[in-house]
């Protein structure tokens, strides 16, 4: 079983940096911002991966984790116990990579499925443990279950499909932390990713710096035409039109 062998300690420690960039960007900023310099299309994963609950947001650096459809059964649990822990029995037997369990705080777990068939391979519960360790989102182009209590707290899950069987027999981990496809994109460790209701948006970190600053310069231009509207409108300004505070944290970058 491998765990890659993408060095990620020179992204990570910028990565945070650039992550911060994009805290107050649109994934339509960063669309905007990408196709300006020529990407076209590049990074946009597909429509199918959206945010399990509305008003989702998040952006951070990419940590990565390779799935397969296993070619093994779960052999039959003759107790109620084993039934319970059916997942540690599983774990215990085919293994699981390294590499994505002890992360700095920011990064995104994105995962690419293999095309497994239906099976839970996040839910409310290991989801929310890895969200309590520092991850700052969740993305799938498998399948999440649990969806109802993924919402109620809130967990950062993006998920092309909702699920309703349990891992054992159905799916493998088999590689962390290397470059894998989720929802026809290409992913490294390192990259920049981020969602919010519109969708699922991967930037190379190649140029993470320079989208993030046409990114802003097409956000604030369009916060101040849209607060010329609420104006006109006799609106009370939001959060979405708020110039002073783009403008604030970034001044303080």
């Amino acid at each position: 079983m491998s765990t890659g062998t993408t060095d990620t300690s020179a992204a990570s420690a910028s990565g945070s940096e650039l992550a911060g960039l994009y805290k107050f960007l649109r994934v339509t900023d960063v669309a905007d911002a990408m196709d300006g310099l020529g990407y076209f299309d590049i990074g946009l994963v597909s429509r199918d991966v959206r945010p399990l609950w509305s008003g989702m947001k998040f952006w951070g650096v990419a940590a990565t984790l390779r799935c397969v459809p296993s070619n093994r059964p779960m052999w039959k649990l003759d107790t109620t116990e084993d039934i319970v822990a059916a997942h540690r029995i599983w774990f215990e037997e085919v293994g699981r990579p390294a590499g994505v369990g002890d992360l700095p705080p920011g990064h995104v777990i994105v995962t690419d499925g293999g095309g497994a068939r239906e099976v839970g391979f996040w839910g409310s519960m290991n989801a929310m443990a890895a969200h309590a360790n520092g991850a700052v989102g969740i993305i799938t182009d498998g399948y999440c279950r649990d969806t109802a209590e993924i919402a109620l707290q809130q967990t950062p899950v993006c998920a092309a499909a909702r699920g309703r069987t349990i891992i054992p027999g159905r799916i493998e981990a088999i590689e962390a932390q290397t470059t894998i496809g989720c929802g026809g994109v290409q992913v490294r460790p390192g990259d920049i990713v981020g969602t919010d209701d519109d969708g699922v948006i991967v930037v190379p970190q190649e140029i993470a710096p320079e989208v993030a600053k046409h990114a802003k310069a097409i956000l604030i231009a369009d916060m101040h035409a849209r607060r010329r509207v609420y104006d006109k409108l006799g609106k009370a300004p939001d959060e979405t039109v708020d110039i002073e505070a783009v403008e604030s944290y970034h001044a303080g970058l």
